[in-house]
């Protein structure tokens, strides 16, 4: 939600902070560079101490970035406290994903995660129009004190409610964690789910980086509508979540995949064309939006629940890794978009070269799949 809730408030807090487009959206990249690498240490400590005093920790940075966020000065401070913060809330997502394959029944765990994202999708869904209208009546500053209040919220409920459910509490040892992620990355299955599920999930990233920019300046539309537009993505995938999760079991995992990918990818080439033919419009841009978000949705469940189930041991891990490789995903797409003239163009060739590599890596993980059946 914090990343979410901010792009709105970008062309503002860039104002105030006498900051340029580029620097503003490095708020957004680094943010999803901290949740990338935050994820890549929390899974193995839950898998040593515990999940619930994991998360206590990560939500703990995440309160105290919140504060010095709203206090920053500068546009070097505000993103030195947006690192931080993706540093905390990290623990949020990879430790979501560990507690639900913990106690989640195998038969099930494909809808468990598709109910599981549809779930946490309401809060970046709400984000972005909370953001708006917090940034265009009380200014940007407005933003965190509401992440204050929600960071406080998190801490309370996480101390008074969540139980511990990792029962199988392995040593925490420097080598140990590097042997598990070798052990990870150098199986093909899991990499090609890992990297696959962290391209279709993260092709919105490139939209989020500059859809306050195609709206405002491009469309020419008042700053407290961007928070609608950003909310779009929410809407599609919500209802490819919600859609997986109803065909799970009598659809192949792999056959989600393809079909999910596939209409991401095509819709990215729907978006480059119709810039080509200058006829962009606020109701084109947001179909196409929803179209892309209802793909990622339908793919992305199905790719999370193939590589946790690559090696359940190792699910503390599996779901840190996974979610450094969304995220790192995330994080190169709005950095690739920073270096395009034209926002539109930028993300939509940034897209295309995501979802292709979507589509390329589900291809290589089911083909190794169905070669471990075939050796039993």
């Amino acid at each position: 939600m914090a990343m979410h809730i901010f792009v709105p408030a970008l062309p503002v807090a860039g104002r105030a902070l006498g900051a340029s487009a580029a620097s503003m959206q490095q708020t957004i990249t680094l943010y999803v560079l901290g949740l990338a690498c935050g994820q890549l240490i929390y899974g193995p400590i839950s898998d040593a101490i515990g999940r619930r005093p994991t998360l206590l920790i990560g939500l703990t940075v995440y309160f105290t970035a919140s504060v010095l966020a709203l206090l920053a000065p500068t546009v070097e401070w505000l993103i030195g406290a947006r690192l931080l913060q993706a540093l905390g809330g990290a623990a949020g997502i990879s430790l979501g994903r560990a507690i639900l394959r913990d106690v989640a029944d195998p038969a099930r765990v494909t809808k468990d995660v598709a109910l599981l994202n549809l779930l946490t999708l309401v809060g970046p869904g709400l984000a972005p129009i909370v953001g708006g209208y917090l940034s265009d009546h009380f200014g940007w500053r407005a933003v965190y004190v509401f992440l204050v209040a929600i960071g406080s919220a998190m801490l309370v409920s996480t101390w008074r409610v969540l139980p511990e459910t990792n029962r199988q509490r392995r040593p925490l040892a420097a080598r140990a964690v590097a042997r598990d992620y070798v052990r990870l990355a150098s199986d093909a299955r899991f990499a090609g789910y890992m990297i696959g599920g962290a391209c279709v999930s993260s092709a919105l990233y490139p939209y989020l980086a500059t859809v306050s920019y195609i709206v405002h300046e491009q469309l020419a539309l008042p700053i407290g509508v961007i928070g609608w537009f950003a909310a779009s993505t929410i809407v599609g995938a919500s209802l490819g979540t919600y859609l997986t999760r109803q065909i799970a079991g009598r659809w192949p995992a792999g056959r989600l995949l393809f079909v999910g990918a596939g209409l991401a990818s095509a819709m990215a080439w729907t978006l480059l064309l119709v810039h080509d033919l200058g006829a962009l419009t606020p109701v084109l841009l947001i179909a196409i939006t929803v179209t892309m978000t209802f793909g990622a949705g339908i793919a992305s469940p199905a790719a999370l629940a193939s590589a946790l189930s690559v090696r359940p041991s190792l699910a503390g891990a599996a779901a840190g890794f996974y979610g450094f490789g969304q995220m790192a995903m995330g994080a190169l797409g709005t950095l690739l978009v920073g270096f395009g003239e034209h926002p539109v163009l930028a993300c939509a060739v940034t897209q295309i070269g995501i979802t292709s590599l979507a589509i390329a890596s589900f291809a290589i993980a089911q083909r190794q799949a169905a070669r471990a059946r075939a050796r039993g």
